[in-house]
């Protein structure tokens, strides 16, 4: 696990930065809903009347006045870009890394092959993912608690289950881009992630781009959904995980042949 361990250690500053940043702007919104509660039923009026705004964020279906309807589109903006942001760069620049730095020649001729590199690096940015997600959620609990304020649980955890999956979706695509890389992939990763975020407003928008839902995975951890419904939507999360299996695959698949340049 010599590997595994070496990208914690590489990626430790990046995720403390991305981990406090999201945490913190997380908890920034929690604290204000109390002051601003008692004005949230007549911004959610305003909102329903808003048309195509409204459905394109979902605000139709949530009430800012409670607690989880203001998380889900507060909160979840933030856990939505600022953590599928981080997945994206995290799993774009762990393969193309080794030949940005010239750091492959050294890792290639220890006595580990390519596919025990591969492994521990995709776990390397999964844990990343996963401890960042556990740090957001306990502190939305913690900021909760001390407002005086109920989550409610099912819907919270089903809502950070479904970012955690998204999360872990995008850094697999990404992941994969990764291998075919020899230089940095931020700009790619940065991209793709808005792309697929702005793919999901356009088929909230539009009955005609409603195809988009199975292309992008913020279609499944749309807050307004989760918490109206109260239950994933199991096509979505499945068709998510295929593609994010063929991330993975396209990924190992690449690097395994791949002529790496020293």
């Amino acid at each position: 696990m010599t590997v595994y361990i070496n990208e914690l250690k590489r990626s430790a500053k990046a995720w403390c930065i991305w981990t406090c940043s999201i945490a913190f702007m997380v908890v920034i919104c929690i604290m204000m809903f109390p002051e601003m509660k008692s004005e949230m039923d007549s911004v959610t009026d305003v909102f329903a009347n808003m048309g195509g705004f409204t459905a394109a964020f979902g605000m139709d279906r949530l009430s800012f006045g409670e607690l989880m309807g203001f998380y889900g589109i507060e909160c979840g903006n933030i856990l939505g870009l600022g953590g599928g942001f981080f997945a994206a760069l995290t799993g774009a620049a762990v393969l193309a890394k080794e030949e940005k730095e010239h750091t492959a020649e050294f890792l290639l001729t220890h006595p580990v092959s390519r596919f025990s590199v591969i492994m521990q690096k995709l776990l390397s940015v999964v844990t990343q993912i996963v401890v960042m997600n556990i740090f957001a959620a306990a502190a939305s609990v913690v900021s909760a608690a001390a407002i005086g304020e109920e989550l409610q649980m099912r819907e919270f955890v089903l809502l950070h289950t479904a970012y955690l999956i998204m999360q872990l979706e995008i850094a697999c695509i990404c992941f994969g881009i990764s291998a075919f890389l020899r230089r940095s992939g931020i700009g790619i990763g940065l991209g793709l992630a808005l792309a697929l975020y702005f793919m999901n407003i356009i088929c909230n928008i539009s009955e005609k781009a409603e195809f988009l839902k199975y292309i992008t995975p913020y279609a499944y951890s749309e807050a307004s959904n989760i918490i109206s419904d109260s239950k994933l939507e199991t096509g979505l999360v499945l068709t998510g995980a295929v593609i994010a299996l063929a991330g993975v695959m396209t990924g190992c698949i690449k690097y395994m042949t791949k002529d790496i340049a020293a």
